[in-house]
């Protein structure tokens, strides 16, 4: 859903430090054996070179569990009641840490399995490492969500088309590409859409990638809902 309350930067900077003993709501851990699950607050992990966070970090949250066999195979329980606002965004993270024009290539491929009702997306979640820019890509929504900001029209990059939203949530710019159509399973050329937004439209400059992170935006899940990440990876050069 669309608003103008600052909102990201707090998923965005959670310190591990403080992701020690924090539990939401009463959920269970995954009832399958995994090699990791946690529904602590800020729960977080590092797997095979991905860092995975539950990150319940907006108001009126209920229960969140993550679990997780590896860094790019891993899910959420979510119970979030039915109301307006962002409740969470449990991620997958890869750090990049090098300018646009240093990168000679930033792939990702996904494979997930969503509800069908609810209200969330699924997003790519792209910061600089001075969080003064962040870019959404969402390969799916369902339910009453958007993207921040006002519609800068649509756009072919990275093997889909998009509809391109500008905006600020007070703390930093935010570009989001909402894709034509849902997707769950994919290969986004995320190099080609940073260019676009550095080159053709002159939004930010040479800035240093930092952290990409993909998961699910859940905005309600009443009742509690399965998010999967069944495949997921970021190859950058």
């Amino acid at each position: 859903m669309a608003t103008t309350t600052p909102r990201r930067v707090a998923k965005a900077l959670i310190a591990p430090a403080l992701a020690l003993g924090a539990t939401v709501g009463l959920a269970s851990a995954p009832a399958s054996a995994a090699v990791w699950n946690s529904c602590d607050q800020w729960g977080n992990t590092t797997l095979n070179g991905y860092t995975l966070y539950n990150n319940i970090w907006g108001s009126g949250a209920g229960s969140q569990c993550v679990w997780a066999d590896s860094g790019t195979n891993w899910g959420v329980r979510a119970d979030h009641p039915n109301t307006g606002g962002i409740k969470s965004y449990p991620n997958a993270k890869k750090v990049i840490n090098k300018p646009v024009t240093s990168l000679s290539s930033l792939t990702s491929s996904y494979n997930v399995t969503v509800p069908s009702s609810g209200a969330y997306n699924t997003s790519y979640d792209i910061w600089d490492t001075g969080h003064r820019y962040e870019i959404m890509l969402w390969v799916n929504r369902t339910g009453a969500v958007g993207p921040l900001g006002s519609s800068q029209g649509t756009v072919t990059l990275g093997g889909s088309t998009w509809t391109v939203y500008k905006g600020s949530n007070g703390s930093n710019e935010v570009f989001s590409f909402v894709r034509s159509s849902n997707s769950s399973a994919g290969t986004v050329n995320i190099l080609p859409i940073l260019k676009w937004i550095k080159d053709t439209k002159g939004w930010f400059g040479d800035v240093t990638i930092g952290d990409l992170q993909f998961g699910y935006e859940i905005t309600s899940s009443a009742g509690g809902l399965d998010f999967t990440t069944n495949s997921y990876g970021v190859s950058s050069g």
